[in-house]
């Protein structure tokens, strides 16, 4: 479930290429915060997943509610 969560939120990352350095900028729409900055798209993509596996461990961690993606909800339940 986490993996397809993350696979299916990283299909809507957004990239662009910077004029300033010709780098290359990736962010998620609907992931605050989430974003990477690379000299090469792929490595963009590549810290981008990075990034965004943390900032779900982070609101895991905190008990924050994550973004419904394509109908894939990730919820953490309590268990005894």
């Amino acid at each position: 479930m986490l993996r397809d969560y993350i696979q299916t939120a990283m299909r809507r990352a957004e990239y662009e290429l910077l004029p300033d350095d010709g780098s290359f900028y990736g962010e998620i729409p609907g992931f605050d915060g989430v974003y990477a900055n690379a000299d090469k798209l792929e490595k963009c993509r590549e810290e981008l997943e990075e990034v965004l596996e943390e900032w779900i461990l982070m609101r895991v961690s905190r008990n924050l509610p994550l973004p419904v993606v394509e109908g894939i909800e990730l919820v953490i339940k309590e268990t005894a």
